[in-house]
């Protein structure tokens, strides 16, 4: 196992940067998840570390050897890739064993070591298959053996379930924690999933635009987002965002928008008044009576719950969470308070820091006004 460090890496192509001052500092037996949108640079991260790309500036560290300039074949990884690249005239067991083959490993270890890669995968009544013959579930564990054969101290997983139907990437989720569990070998995994990385990932690295916004642990990540970009991007349904200006009065600050009014003591020595922006997650909203009114516009039945789209005032929708045997109907009108314990507040910006206090920090925190 190793530690995998990034220290203000940054990778530029002509004038754009797509990797710009990354610090990271992955643990051994982590698995850590690069998530993001598309084009955040995550899969540029990657690569660079997999040593298929090199960065322009800074230090990828593996262990205790920079890798910078390092070929990918000696840098001790394995990679998994979206398109799995089995060889197709290869059977099961050929493909799991082709890189122990190119290391000149002998015939008679490596057929032991791919006979218990394969049963760690539950492959082993499909060895003789060739990929053309598995479902896509069973060619992404092909793949996966293929990497873990070799007993990296690194694996490099590129949005390995994209492919898969809903069912089977749920699937494909558990077998990789589990797969994590017994190896104990670290991971780095990247998606553009939130479910992917809030369920596997020990912590996750949120980015945007080649920058990192957070590095933390799921429930971190969810609960103290660290800025406006984070809070709304993490989330099924997402955070409702607020623009409005917070004021100071009587010990408190009040953030006021169109038709909202919520007061809150928790927040940081730095806040100042003016133009900010309040977020709110669905399950902060209740509904049937409150200050605050609005016009039902859409109603999701997903089954054991409800997601309610309101329109309050002309142009502001919030999105809240209902028990599914409330049914509310398109066009009806409909009160709702917030639970200022669970809004945040952000500076002005799209990338707005979060200006509450940490929840391991004291402070009064109070019902929505």
């Amino acid at each position: 196992m190793a530690d995998v460090v990034f220290s203000s890496v940054q990778k530029q192509f002509g004038s754009f940067m797509a990797v710009d001052n990354l610090n990271l500092d992955i643990q051994q037996g982590e698995f850590i998840s690069l998530l993001g949108p598309s084009g955040c640079g995550k899969t540029t991260t990657l690569r660079m570390l997999a040593g298929l790309e090199f960065p322009t500036g800074g230090e990828i560290k593996i262990g205790d050897r920079v890798v910078n300039d390092v070929p990918p074949g000696e840098r001790d990884i394995a990679m998994v890739f979206q398109s799995y690249a089995l060889y197709p005239h290869m059977s099961v067991g050929q493909n799991i064993s082709y890189p122990l083959k190119k290391r000149r490993v002998p015939k008679a270890e490596r057929a032991a070591m791919m006979a218990k890669t394969a049963e760690m995968l539950q492959l082993t009544p499909l060895l003789d298959r060739k990929p053309k013959e598995l479902s896509g579930g069973q060619q992404q564990r092909v793949a996966l053996g293929r990497a873990l054969v070799r007993d990296p101290k690194v694996f490099l997983l590129d949005e390995p379930l994209s492919n898969l139907d809903a069912k089977l990437r749920g699937h494909m989720r558990t077998e990789l924690i589990e797969l994590h569990q017994r190896l104990g070998r670290t991971m780095v995994y990247v998606t553009h999933d939130q479910l992917e990385a809030m369920t596997m990932s020990d912590r996750i690295a949120v980015m945007e635009g080649g920058k990192l916004q957070q590095f933390a642990p799921p429930k971190d990540v969810y609960r103290e987002p660290a800025n406006r970009f984070v809070a709304s991007f993490i989330g099924t349904p997402g955070m409702n965002i607020v623009d409005g200006a917070l004021r100071h009065e009587g010990g408190r600050w009040i953030f006021e928008a169109p038709g909202i009014s919520v007061g809150t003591q928790n927040l940081g020595p730095e806040t100042r008044p003016g133009n900010a922006a309040m977020g709110i997650r669905p399950e902060g909203l209740s509904f049937g009576e409150g200050p605050i009114e609005g016009i039902v516009q859409l109603v999701e039945q997903t089954g054991h719950e409800n997601i309610v789209v309101v329109l309050v005032g002309t142009d502001m929708r919030l999105t809240g969470r209902t028990a599914a045997d409330r049914v509310w109907r398109a066009g009806e009108s409909v009160q709702l308070s917030i639970d200022s314990n669970q809004a945040h507040f952000f500076e002005d910006g799209p990338n707005g820091i979060r200006l509450n206090r940490p929840l391991s920090s004291p402070g009064n925190q109070e019902a929505a006004q």
